[in-house]
């Protein structure tokens, strides 16, 4: 049940907050101002709810109180039948709308795709994840800015690190964390035998200056080579590639994408600290005893979360049972049907639990 009162209490605060985004002491603070526009985004997002749920209300009542005109109340009772439907919808989107915000979802994304069991194929499954999602974010107007790669001479990659810039990216993304299996027949089996291979996903937000991310330069180790083509060879003779070492934790980024070393390292460090924000807090929230996003394999990045049966175009999703005959488009890059489905299925379980 809905707490008008509890709701109207927060919604209280709009006009103190849209005050401090034309204050020219919040302007100066980029802190200050990041949190104040958040903060109206969320009353922004809960007042629209608000009144589509309260026009609901306000409309079923006045539809109660022609039930007793005869003339009236065949169209009234099915008004309300309509209505009383569309009250459920709009409770949701008013219990979402009070949840916490999540400041990451906004953010850029990081993903690393690794080719798991099944050699040659394994590699050729990661190869075509990445260009799943290449052609998925394309669609949402996004920009991939590939990192690392290593690729194989039949245009798969045992692994491809990249970064989604775009707003949002990671908000929509992070589901796709976990072990993705997939059944084919490959293109290198001559007898026509499926075939099982795996690939991992791993995907977190990437750091920007709010985070306030102090690494000592001791603590990192810094390794120069040649960037190199498939199969191994080179295809530039500077040392332009940069790995970068946090030595405290064993966490390594590399990026030869660039020609210029300085800009290899630039990108390089920017992977290194969304890492470590991203093992640091995992960590908290493990101290905590909070489970990680359900969606995300609650931490273990090695689960199963998906299966691509190509002899049968079909996708299923083993976090929500969800399992679709449309493999050829997903594969190409349509995933909104299924990230819409797996976001509304977190949002679900965060409602709950907010409601205990």
């Amino acid at each position: 049940m809905i707490e008008t009162r509890q709701i109207e209490s927060v919604l209280g605060r709009l006009e103190s907050v849209e005050s401090d985004l034309g204050d020219p002491d919040v302007l100066s603070d980029p802190r200050r101002y990041r949190a104040a526009l958040r903060e109206h985004a969320f009353l922004k997002k809960l007042e629209s709810a608000y009144s589509s749920y309260k026009k609901i209300t306000d409309d079923i009542a006045g539809n109660e109180e022609l039930l007793g005109d005869p003339d009236l109340k065949q169209v009234a009772e099915e008004e309300l039948q309509q209505l009383r439907g569309a009250l459920v919808s709009a409770e949701r989107q008013v219990l979402a709308a009070l949840l916490p915000p999540d400041p990451l979802e906004s953010r850029n994304a990081v993903m690393e795709i690794r080719a798991g069991t099944g050699g040659e194929e394994a590699a050729l499954f990661a190869g075509d994840l990445f260009r799943m999602y290449s052609r998925y974010c394309e669609a949402q107007g996004w920009k991939i800015c590939l990192m690392h790669g290593n690729a194989t001479s039949l245009d798969g990659y045992k692994e491809i690190v990249f970064t989604v810039q775009g707003e949002g990216a990671y908000g929509w993304l992070r589901f796709e964390s976990g072990g993705h299996r997939v059944q084919r027949v490959p293109a290198t089996e001559a007898q026509g035998r499926i075939h099982t291979s795996a690939a991992t996903v791993v995907v977190f937000p990437e750091a920007d200056e709010e985070d306030e991310l102090e690494i000592p330069e001791k603590d990192i180790r810094i390794d120069l080579f040649c960037a190199g083509g498939a199969g191994g060879q080179h295809v530039n003779k500077t040392e332009s590639a940069v790995r970068m070492t946090h030595l405290p934790t064993g966490l390594v980024a590399v990026c030869q994408d660039e020609r210029s070393q300085q800009r290899n390292r630039e990108k390089c460090f920017a992977t290194l600290k969304a890492r470590i924000l991203d093992f640091r807090r995992s960590q908290e929230e493990a101290k905590l005893g909070a489970d990680r996003m359900s969606l995300r394999g609650s931490g273990d990045r090695s689960g199963r979360i998906r299966t691509y049966n190509f002899p049968q175009n079909r996708m299923t999703d083993h976090r929500i049972d969800l399992t679709l005959y449309s493999l050829d488009r997903i594969i190409d890059g349509e995933l909104s049907g299924l990230l819409n489905a797996l976001h509304d299925h977190d949002l679900d379980e965060r409602i709950a639990r907010a409601l205990g």
